[in-house]
């Protein structure tokens, strides 16, 4: 997902809590519980933000188990795709479940530049991606400025993070956050609404941001 060389243990510790082990359980553990117990966003929300935004020509960042594509409704029936993360086991296990639409893989850094041959992509998504990324989000903001290269005319970014300021959260989610915090698997203690659309806002054209328990949904054009 991430690597500078200032920070280089920092992007591994946030991505590679991601093992073949641990994402047989993500599902479960993360989109069948956390998001409705504790951070208070329901993956079925998460789902509609993809339903919602989601285009043909698609590049997901940072892409999990491939939930969500797997489950959105793409507006075509042969979507191109194209998946990027800096972690294999993601790669491979959305790879494998999306096999049906037969898409394309970048094992890369986003937080490096990035070239996608792929591209350009009529949408992006970032699905719980940026809390995991180091720094606060005036720093990890520039993989917006990787990213926007890659869209085409009026093409959109969308995605979700995890927020620690300027959202409800409840005893549970702080404790959690704070434990996620400390293992280095998150990077958000300072992420709030205000910093996150100061951020879009300064890099695109129409930014919507809807805050969803811990959650802040973004769209940018």
């Amino acid at each position: 997902m991430a690597n500078t060389k200032k920070s280089d243990s920092a992007v591994i510790a946030g991505q590679a809590v991601y093992t073949r082990r641990t994402l047989d359980l993500y599902d479960v553990v993360v989109l069948g519980l956390s998001n409705a117990l504790i951070w208070k966003c329901p993956t079925r929300r998460l789902l509609d933000h993809y339903n919602e935004n989601v285009a043909a020509k698609h590049l997901d960042v940072g892409v999990g188990t491939g939930w969500f594509l797997d489950h959105c409704r793409f507006p075509s029936g042969g979507p191109e795709i194209t998946l990027l993360d800096l972690n294999t086991a993601c790669l491979e296990r959305a790879s494998a479940r999306i096999r049906r639409y037969a898409p394309k893989t970048v094992h890369a850094n986003i937080l490096e530049p990035v070239e996608v041959e792929a591209g350009p992509f009529n949408s992006i998504g970032l699905n719980y991606v940026l809390h995991c990324l180091p720094g606060n989000l005036s720093q990890k903001a520039i993989v917006f400025d990787h990213l926007k290269p890659l869209l085409t005319q009026g093409g959109v970014v969308f995605g979700s993070t995890l927020l620690a300021e300027g959202v409800d959260r409840s005893r549970a989610a702080q404790a959690l956050m704070r434990f996620y915090n400390k293992k280095g698997i998150f990077s958000n203690r300072q992420d709030s609404v205000e910093d996150l659309r100061r951020e879009l806002e300064t890099r695109f054209e129409d930014v919507r941001i809807e805050t969803v328990g811990c959650a802040a949904l973004f769209v940018a054009r």
